[in-house]
């Protein structure tokens, strides 16, 4: 079986290259191609914007009378995505870059320009230093000028490089951390001062207080003794004795002042009012516990005088202890009396 792939063709030994016939090609003759644009452009028709890298079916030629070190120079058309202009670029192995011809600008291409800057530039120096002399002097003494400085800057920069190696940078951490820590100390001990002054404040404030409040008290206390000590009980016209003939006119005076006084607070005992029928005058615990000579009663000086009088010669009843409560709780007691003696 022969076989399928093979590189050697076999050739009669009667084999005359000479007599193939041969192919007349034109030299300018195109190819098309697929390839991807080399640089970012801008279509000069529409403006449209041709990044790097986009795919194209591009007609490819060989350039004629133009050659790089024996190398041919290639032209390629491409059509503008959008308005279908042709645009043109061909290759330039000088710089291994391709150059724009027709169409479009190249953008982004300031490195290129700057290089070719400098490339111009070291060109005109050499030209310079080829006609003149002194020039080549006056730049060998800039250069090394230069060379100086740059020589410096690296011994600078080197001797901060060293600075800062010999710094150590956990101990710089471990001071900052120690000074935090104080300052947190700090603060904490003055927060806890102020709420310790201010506590003592409010606590003076509040003794102050206080002791205004008692002193007020007791200034309204003194105040209201003498008046308590000169006023007489609305009860004590219940408790006292009767006159005698020996008082004379000075306890009659007395005993209407405490009768009116007794009307004031509670109201009036006689006629048709409703504590007239409660009250009833008692004899003291003296008169009952030891009988004796009884001196004639002196002349009533009012009609709640002369009826307390008739009551008191009608009825006997049991002493009742004098109370301190209120005049109310006084006239409660008394009609349980009342209710007592009749039964």
């Amino acid at each position: 079986m022969s076989e399928r792939k093979v590189l050697n063709k076999y050739y009669p030994p009667d084999f005359d290259p000479s007599k193939i016939p041969k192919l007349k090609l034109p030299k300018d003759r195109q190819y098309v191609v697929r390839l991807m644009a080399p640089f970012n452009m801008r279509c000069k028709t529409c403006g449209e914007y041709i990044y790097k890298g986009k795919k194209f079916n591009a007609r490819k030629e060989t350039v004629q009378n133009e050659l790089y070190m024996g190398l041919p120079i290639f032209r390629f058309y491409i059509k503008c995505t959008r308005c279908l202009a042709e645009i043109t670029f061909k290759t330039d192995p000088e710089n291994t870059d391709y150059a724009m011809e027709h169409g479009a600008t190249r953008n982004f291409q300031a490195e290129k320009l700057m290089e070719e800057e400098e490339k111009k530039i070291q060109r005109d120096r050499e030209e310079e230093e080829l006609n003149n002399p002194m020039k080549v002097l006056e730049n060998r003494t800039r250069d090394s000028k230069m060379e100086m400085e740059v020589l410096e800057n690296l011994q600078e920069l080197k001797e901060l490089n060293q600075r800062q190696a010999q710094v150590d940078f956990e101990g710089m951490i471990d001071q900052y951390r120690e000074l935090e820590k104080r300052e947190r100390e700090r603060e904490k001990e003055e927060d806890e001062r102020e709420t310790k002054e201010m506590l003592d404040r409010a606590l003076v404030k509040r003794l102050r207080d206080s002791d205004s409040d008692s002193d007020q008290e007791e200034q309204s206390s003194s105040s209201t003794q003498p008046n308590a000590s000169r006023t007489d009980k609305p009860t004590d016209i219940l408790t006292t004795d009767r006159p005698t003939e020996t008082q004379g006119s000075s306890a009659g005076g007395v005993k209407r002042a405490k009768v009116e006084s007794w009307e004031r607070s509670v109201g009036k005992l006689g006629g048709g009012g409703t504590l007239g029928s409660l009250v009833v005058r008692k004899k003291p615990a003296a008169a009952v516990g030891k009988p004796g000579p009884m001196a004639p009663p002196a002349a009533p000086s009012s009609k709640t005088d002369s009826k307390a009088l008739t009551a008191d010669s009608t009825k006997t009843t049991k002493p009742i202890p004098a109370q301190n409560g209120s005049s109310l709780s006084l006239l409660g007691a008394y009609s349980d009396s009342d209710s007592n003696d009749s039964e």
